[in-house]
């Protein structure tokens, strides 16, 4: 029969599902021999049979957990609920993924007014105990009793403006005991009930709030936006109380093996003189810096060190540990995975293994590809004049402009309606964990670089200036004053995450460069994928930054692009329109001379490597004025009795655009059906790239050309295709004596074409799967219309597992993939075959590309970097499945 708990000496530290990541790091180190108070871990088990119950605790628990306080009552000369000499605990939650500061915790439980008057005799520190005894009412009512918390800060503040007191530690015994008296009325007043004295009852009530606390709102939005499982469940830790609010002897810290922020070796954290572990986190005073610890504890400091080095170098990974200084004698309570900024999570991850701590391998696989993605985003331009009108700490880096908000709420609203803004708060709470997902960054005016303000948008890599003090924050009235100036709720203002500046105004934002250890890593991940990583480009400035990131190939030049810029435009308008075939034929000419450059340009950039370039795939009638603002202007010129001429003109116009519309156009006269009703269009543009090709060629250069014909759903569209525009290749190669290396190929996105592609491949020396059309015809949504109207609420509702736009849909479009990669390949072993939709950029999708065997995936460039990293992990990831099976 499965047990109820583990005492932190017979836990397995590696079994996380059932301990929880908390009870599995303090088995850990009280097993490896490191300063840990005494306790005992429920199980996530437990907590699975909480909510199977209905939310009831298992009938035979507290007989357990009455067992183990027995015998922690043995080990520590305490007994619980006595008032010589009382046991105090801490209800700690724990789940098997971190989610810092979502679920409850409750510290000093077991004090009642007896308990309260033995702890004050027996440490001969009454001001101490009440302390401890104001915090726990104060906890237990909040969590417990669900009495609101705000109506115990406003006792505690309004006793503090009573007395003058700036911080809590200026309380003297006599305030703490009014605030305990005012504190138990709220608890009368609000429950109808005395607050419980009974120890025991106390901590039933505790388990079972903090099991209930795995369901509250902050923790199921935090799940959700993670994607963590909502049916892990949460672990309740037991563990005796160690205080560091004994005075200036005793304090509590939180510290984290390497910076988080930068990743730089040594430690890092904050440290609080006097106070109890929730001061630290929750940003209720600002704390000093692990360095004053060194010189007031120079032998609890290096203890740390010693301990922070060990835990490092026996998880292989940087830790996040929370400790308590009890009258000089360290206490560890928490060890975990720290969570970092992708700046530092590249930096520890590559010296790790520079270090020989890790593999490569490991290097490449910890580093998730959201973080890649957040390297890449905007920072101030270090050059712009900018007003800097306060500073704090920069505790995420990144820079962010947006509407100042002070509501959590409202910062969701203000999201959903397409508005950017800053959450500005004193501080924020577990509560704020929506907002904060919400805003483009955090500001706050109090707390330090392990509050939850900080852990949090570190994790969500977003920016935040914390304990930014000379901010006065006035909630109720929407605004702050900082130094004269006065910003209202929704003024915009920047904040600078990097440096920790608050900026008045939209600054303007630069893109950021890569660091030498993201290069390095990067250069491994080339070393250890199949796939090749290739961009979208379809100008020439798109292709140089797409191989400043890596790309080995442009998977796709979208031609029809070069045609909307203002003086072509006005051009293929006229050729469009044009009924006599030489002036149309002239048209032609012209735009050949710019797409001539247009390619000559990327292909140049590109020098080596192969550019696929897709002819005009859009129907003719997108690139003319839209009927229904020209029928409005024929309309209105009837009625207003414009010039004869002009009315017949643009009465013509709009009979020949009538004549061009579409009822479905994306199922229209587009793509290769174009090319064979209209092939001088085709013609042209495969003249412009072989004459680009050929005088590249001739410079020396290597360009590698591959011409992608669209929309094929039947083999014989891409064999006239083909053979038509083959034969103006040779041509234009013919006139300039230069042969260039080329392929044509095309596009499968019909579903006819993945299950014919067998017979398509005869035609075709590559394959490009459209997997962004492809989607819309298999689920038969209009991208536009189901993002707008219906898809949010079919992910939301779990009708689909996601956005199939954003992540390939294996069942269905993943389904026709491998059909036509299998089919093609049978008499083409060696066709080329990739992707160019932005799935190519998504690193689920990735995996699966990887899986069927596609040579190449192809996305934006900024994505490129992205999609080398995904393209390494999917080989490890194989490489992992297959070990875990022989």
């Amino acid at each position: 029969m499965a047990k109820n708990l583990y005492f932190y000496d017979e836990g397995d530290g590696k079994n996380k599902r059932l301990l929880g990541g908390k009870g599995a790091g303090l088995c850990t180190m009280t097993q490896l021999g490191l300063p840990v108070p005494a306790g005992f871990v429920i199980t996530t088990e437990v907590c699975k049979k909480y909510y199977d119950a209905g939310g009831k605790l298992p009938d035979d628990l507290m007989k357990d957990v009455r067992a183990a306080v027995g015998k922690l009552e043995k080990t520590s000369d305490k007994k619980f609920g006595w008032v010589e000499n009382p046991l105090l605990v801490s209800i700690r939650s724990g789940s098997m993924l971190s989610m810092p500061g979502m679920m409850d915790t409750i510290l000093n439980l077991g004090l009642n007014e007896e308990t309260l008057a033995g702890l004050a005799k027996l440490t001969k520190n009454k001001r101490f105990s009440l302390d401890a005894y104001r915090r726990f009412i104060q906890m237990f009512g909040k969590i417990v009793l669900g009495i609101d918390a705000q109506k115990f800060e406003e006792v505690l503040e309004k006793q503090k403006e009573k007395v003058c007191a700036k911080t809590d530690q200026d309380l003297t015994t006599e305030d703490l005991q009014n605030i305990v008296d005012e504190f138990k009325r709220i608890v009368r007043r609000e429950t109808g009930a005395d607050f419980p004295s009974d120890p025991w009852k106390q901590l039933e009530l505790s388990i079972s709030a903090v099991f209930k606390s795995w369901n509250n709102k902050r923790a199921t939005e935090y799940r959700n936006f993670y994607k963590i499982p909502h049916d892990l469940g949460t672990a309740v830790n037991v563990v005796m109380m160690v205080f560091g609010n004994m005075g200036e002897g005793s304090g509590t810290g939180v510290a984290f093996t390497r910076d988080p922020a930068t990743g730089e070796r040594g430690l890092y954290g904050e440290f609080l003189f006097n106070a109890q572990g929730e001061d630290v986190v929750a940003g209720i005073r600002t704390p000093l810096k692990i360095a004053d610890l060194k010189e007031k504890f120079p032998e609890v400091y290096s203890q740390l060190v010693d301990i922070a080095k060990k835990l490092e170098s026996h998880y292989r990974e940087m830790q996040d540990v929370e400790f308590t200084v009890e009258r000089g004698k360290l206490y560890m309570l928490q060890t975990r995975a720290g969570k970092r900024t992708a700046q530092a999570a590249v930096k520890i991850a590559v010296e790790m293994a520079d270090e020989g701590l890790i593999k490569k391998e490991d290097a490449v696989i910890r580093v998730e590809p959201p973080q890649i993605d957040r390297l890449l985003h905007k920072h101030v331009d270090p050059k712009a004049k900018v007003k800097v009108i306060a500073k704090g700490l920069n505790a995420s880096p990144g820079a962010a402009v947006g509407k100042v908000v002070f509501d959590s709420e409202k910062a969701k609203e203000m999201n959903a309606n397409g508005e950017k803004v800053i959450l500005t708060r004193p501080e924020t709470n577990p509560d704020d964990v929506g907002g904060i997902i919400a805003a483009q960054g955090v500001l706050t005016s109090r707390g330090g670089a392990t509050s939850h303000a900080s852990v949090v948008t570190r994790g969500l890599g977003k920016p935040a200036v914390v304990g930014c003090e000379s901010i006065k924050m006035d909630v109720g009235a929407g605004k702050f004053e900082v130094n004269g100036v006065t910003v209202k709720e929704g003024e915009i203002i920047t904040i600078n995450g990097t440096t920790g500046e608050v900026i008045l105004g939209e600054a303007p934002l630069v893109e950021p460069k890569m660091s030498k250890e993201l290069l390095k890593l990067l250069s491994w991940c080339d070393e250890l994928k199949r796939l090749q990583n290739w961009a979208n480009a379809d100008y020439p400035r798109d292709a140089k930054k797409a191989r400043e990131l890596g790309a080995q190939g442009v998977g796709l030049c979208r031609t029809e692009h070069m045609f909307f810029e203002e003086e072509r435009l006005a051009i293929f308008r006229l050729a469009i329109l044009e009924e006599n075939p030489e002036r149309r034929k002239d048209l032609l000419k012209k735009l050949q001379s710019f797409q001539k450059d247009d390619f000559k340009g990327i292909l140049e950039i590109m020098d080596g490597l192969p550019v696929v370039i897709r002819l005009l795939d859009p129907p003719l009638h997108e690139f003319l004025p839209k009927y229904e603002e020209l029928l409005e202007d024929v309309v209105t010129g009837r009625l207003k009795g414009m010039d004869k001429k002009e009315l017949e003109a643009m009465e013509k116009l709009l009979m020949q655009v009538e004549d061009m519309r579409e009822m479905n156009p994306m199922m229209g006269l587009r793509g290769c059906r174009l090319g064979i009703t209209n092939p001088d269009i085709n013609e042209m543009q495969v003249k412009a790239i072989f004459e680009a090709a050929c005088e590249l060629k001739r410079d020396g250069k290597n360009p590698k050309p591959e011409i992608m014909i669209p929309l094929v759903g039947h083999v014989n569209e891409l064999k006239v295709n083909k053979e038509q525009l083959e034969r103006v290749a040779n041509e234009v190669m013919g006139s300039s004596g230069v042969n260039v290396e080329y392929k044509f190929g095309t596009m499968i996105e019909v579903p006819r074409a993945a299950l014919t592609a067998e017979s398509i491949a005869e035609y075709a020396q590559f394959f490009s799967f459209g997997t962004n059309d492809l989607t819309q015809m298999v689920f038969a949504f209009s991208r536009d219309d189901a993002e707008r109207k219906f898809l949010f609420t079919y992910v939301e509702k779990g009708i689909l597992p996601n956005d199939p736009f954003q992540t390939l849909d294996r069942d269905g479009v993943g389904k026709l993939m491998r059909i036509a990669v299998e089919a093609s390949r049978k008499n083409k072993k060696d066709l080329e075959i990739g992707i160019c939709g932005e799935h190519g950029g998504d690193p689920a999708s990735i995996e699966f590309c990887h899986e069927v065997g596609l040579n190449y995936v192809s996305c934006s460039p900024f994505r490129v970097p992205v999609a080398r990293l995904a393209a390494a992990q999917a080989v490890l990831k194989e490489k992992s499945d297959k070990e875990r099976y022989l």
